[in-house]
């Protein structure tokens, strides 16, 4: 097997450690190319442990990337959430296993970079603490102590009863039936009493700079974007524009579920221009 094809196989988890360390698809998919860029300029039979090194330089490319994009961040105007997986095309972008979703990425977004690193190196992509303390530049027990905090705030902030899939698409059908429709109402019934709605329009959207709380403001906020999303497309078929084309990630756990639930929406304007949106949509 060459190089390139043993590139190509460790591929998919490069994607995946960059993008759970990022949070951003594009950056993700930069470090990667970055870590195959140092790959040609090495002599890669003389690497005893291609998959170990491999891990090792993209962690240590994204921790760089994350240590700056964190001082962007902070002077981010309202929330900053993950860009969200939107793709129809599952082969050509990152996919995730029941070990790194969205809502955990969310959760990991309130850890310092090292924490972060540490957390998801060791105890998602099981790489041993002493590879990780290379990575984070600290020793294996500063890494182990910094996983075991990343590790209680994640348990802290999980939900405190897992809805199961069926439940989660029954309820996620339901929240886009509504809003789809403008039904007040039914956006009512779905959400959680405590439901918060935290939005994210990646500098380009419009989104509210602070989260909104409670049912009944959100489903009013959500009722009002589903009246603007069907004026925009009105006025895109009589004027021959694109169309409104937004993507959003949401989360939704019910009463039955969990004790609270959270909406996380972010416009992924990357992904909409990566692909042509029609009026239709």
């Amino acid at each position: 097997m060459t190089t390139a094809e043993r590139f190509a196989q460790a591929r998919p988890r490069l994607l995946r450690l960059a993008y759970s360390e990022l949070g951003d698809v594009g950056e993700a998919e930069d470090v990667v190319q970055d870590a195959w860029l140092r790959l040609e300029r090495t002599r890669a039979e003389a690497i005893e442990n291609l998959d170990g090194w491999l891990t090792t330089v993209v962690a240590r490319l994204a921790l760089d990337r994350l240590r700056s994009a964190r001082a962007r961040r902070e002077t981010y105007v309202g929330p900053w959430l993950p860009e969200p997986l939107v793709s129809d095309d599952p082969a050509d972008r990152v996919t995730l296993d029941e070990s790194v979703n969205y809502a955990l990425l969310t959760v990991l977004e309130q850890l310092s970079p090292a924490e972060r690193t540490a957390f998801l190196l060791h105890d998602v992509f099981d790489v041993p603490f002493g590879d990780v303390a290379a990575v984070v530049g600290r020793t294996p027990e500063a890494v182990r102590k910094l996983a075991s905090r990343a590790r209680r705030h994640v348990k802290r902030e999980r939900p405190r009863f897992a809805a199961s899939r069926d439940e989660h698409d029954r309820a996620v059908r339901a929240f886009a039936e509504a809003v789809a429709e403008g039904n007040l109402e039914g956006l009512v019934a779905v959400l959680d009493p405590d439901v918060v709605w935290t939005s994210d329009g990646g500098g380009r959207a419009t989104a509210a700079r602070k989260p909104l709380r409670g049912r009944a403001r959100v489903a009013r906020a959500w009722a009002a974007l589903s009246r603007k999303s069907g004026h925009d497309r009105s006025r895109s078929r009589s004027t021959g524009g694109s169309g409104w084309c937004s993507r959003a990630v949401t989360a939704i756990a019910r009463r039955s579920c969990s004790s609270s639930a959270t909406v996380a929406s972010r416009a992924s304007m990357r992904s909409a221009t990566r692909r042509s949106c029609g009026a239709s949509e």
